[in-house]
């Protein structure tokens, strides 16, 4: 099983939100999910990120690879992997 750290989009037409989850890579993009680490607001200035680092670092650990979206994601909050 691929493990990886990825955004879910969430909201309505024109008014995303995206939540940044832990899933298998088997799984479409907003189906099932292993686990919710975060969230994701690019509509707001500045972008609003709320992140559970201490959980991200503990699933990139245990094998889990970011997308490249979610890597950029982790240099903003300064998320050491």
């Amino acid at each position: 099983m691929s493990v990886s750290i990825r955004l879910t989009r969430r909201g309505s037409k024109k008014q995303p939100y995206y939540r940044i989850v832990v899933t298998d890579n088997r799984f479409p993009r907003d189906g099932r999910y292993i686990e919710k680490i975060g969230t994701y607001d690019p509509k707001r200035e500045p972008s609003l990120i709320d992140l559970d680092k201490e959980k991200a670092l503990d699933w990139i650990k245990k094998g889990a690879k970011p997308s490249n979206t979610v890597r950029k994601i982790f240099d903003i909050v300064n998320l050491n992997q």
